[in-house]
């Protein structure tokens, strides 16, 4: 049987290259690109600096997408990294991308972004009708702000449920209005706006840039580019996987990083780098020095439902991991099934959700997204590391063969490598955490695996 036509595990394959683009740009494009540029800032000082810092990022995001092409002609399932590292290392390190996936890459940043979204919407000042504490740390915030969140999460995890027709249209428009509230940012910030490109060869005070500095903030970087391997979550629910794949990944990737740069270059025309150090709203600010301070609240209400987008992607994407490790019975059974008639992955959708909006009300998104990029870094570098095991094992029947290797997998692999001993160092409490989540995923693991074996047993006559 031909990947063309390879068995889907019941998931029809009812996306073509334009949804799969779509959603590999929603990805991407999320709360990153509007939070982080302050902060990379604040590492660099330098307005050159900050467009290399970019554009090196986006090299690093464009080299995994071409690795993982190649692994998803090779594999077209759903599931992504689970998938890619199970065939090339064993059950344990692919549950243990999953794992990771549930908790920091998919629950983590849906609850982050729909917070996100509730505080623009309604200004971020709404006070907690209920909190509980203990020990000073917050266990449970009951609020406007929160509801909303929730609702948000409710109801986009609900439209994916019911249908993916329906779920990729409404994930195409909402992709399509933030790249539109993008793209018209960048025109009308150089065309209309009160901006100076002196801004770009301005040199404050102690402008040297140090490796430490550069990798510290490449993690930001990295963070504003995850996203870039979305569309292998829906291996099994792509038309023509083999070329649809690879190119959804490449295209998606390129097309986010020349917006980002362009969207800097905007940052850096609006502001000097002393007033662009350190700040959380740079977009919403750039905007204001832009076009005036109505016009940055305007921004910031627009952002807030582009952050519908990114949300609507990752919660389309993420149960597609669970789903697959449930096939393989290496997660809870029931996330397997599908939906009789919508053939959906519905169990695995509102069990992500049910995470999100516990994580909401929890408010511990924050504590994860301390230790995302670290985390997520390990797992995208140990499955391009797989792709150089399965090359030496045997050639590729694919149709799609990553461009540039073996240089690209060790140029993606170097950059992980660089960007994780500097998050080792700067960064200690954060790594802790990454790797503590780790030895609960192989604790689980263990417990699932025995329960597994202890249900084969009774199924054999004699045991």
């Amino acid at each position: 049987m031909s990947l063309e036509t390879a068995v889907s595990n019941g998931l029809k394959r009812d996306i073509g290259l334009p949804s799969a683009l779509a959603l590999v740009i929603a990805n991407m494009v999320g709360s990153g690109v509007f939070t982080t540029t302050g902060f990379i800032m604040k590492e660099l000082n330098s307005g050159p600096a900050l467009l290399v810092c970019w554009l090196i990022g986006g090299a690093f995001a464009l080299a995994g997408a071409l690795c993982y092409g190649e692994l998803g002609a090779r594999f077209p399932r759903a599931g992504g990294e689970y998938v890619y590292l199970y065939q090339t290392f064993g059950p344990l390190p692919a549950f243990l991308s999953g794992w990771i996936s549930l908790i920091v890459g998919f629950s983590a940043p849906i609850a982050a972004a729909a917070i996100a979204f509730s505080a623009y919407l309604l200004g971020g000042d709404t006070v907690p009708w209920f909190t509980l504490e203990l020990g000073g740390v917050q266990f449970l915030c009951l609020s406007p702000s929160s509801l909303l969140a929730c609702g948000a999460v409710a109801v986009l995890s609900l439209v994916h449920c019911h249908s993916v027709r329906l779920g990729k249209r409404v994930q195409n428009l909402l992709t399509l209005f933030k790249l539109l509230l993008i793209m018209g940012f960048i025109m009308a910030g150089f065309w209309i706006g009160r901006g100076d490109m002196t801004h770009l060869i301005h040199a404050p005070a102690n402008t040297a840039t140090s490796a430490k500095g550069f990798a510290v903030a490449l993690i930001f970087v990295s963070f504003a580019y995850s996203g870039w391997n979305a569309a292998a979550y829906l291996g099994s629910e792509i038309q023509r996987p083999a070329r649809n794949l690879p190119l959804a990944l490449i295209l998606g990737t390129t097309i986010v990083t020349i917006l980002y740069l362009l969207l800097n270059l905007v940052y850096l025309y609006a502001l000097p780098p002393e007033q662009m150090r350190g700040v959380l709203e740079v977009g919403a600010v750039a905007a204001a020095a832009l076009f005036g301070e109505e016009a940055g609240a305007l921004f910031g209400v627009a952002v807030a439902f582009g952050l519908l987008s990114v949300m609507s992607a990752m919660i389309m994407a993420g149960p597609r991991v669970y789903f697959a490790m449930a096939r393989d019975r290496q997660f809870f059974h029931s996330l397997a099934r599908i939906h009789d008639v919508r053939k959906t992955p519905s169990r695995a959708i509102l069990f992500q959700g049910a995470v999100a909006i516990v994580m909401i009300l929890m408010a511990a998104f924050d504590q994860l997204l301390i230790y995302m990029g670290f985390t997520l870094s390990l797992s995208a570098m140990l499955t391009v590391a797989g792709l150089l095991r399965l090359r030496r094992s045997f050639d590729s029947g694919g149709t799609y063969r990553c461009p540039g290797y073996p240089l690209t997998p060790i140029f993606f692999i170097a950059g992980n490598i660089w960007i994780i001993f500097y998050s080792v160092t700067s960064r200690p409490l954060a790594v802790l955490f990454g790797i503590l989540t780790i030895l609960i995923g192989v604790v689980l693991y263990k417990i699932i695996w025995h329960r597994r074996t202890e249900s084969q047993k009774l199924q054999v006559p004699g045991i």
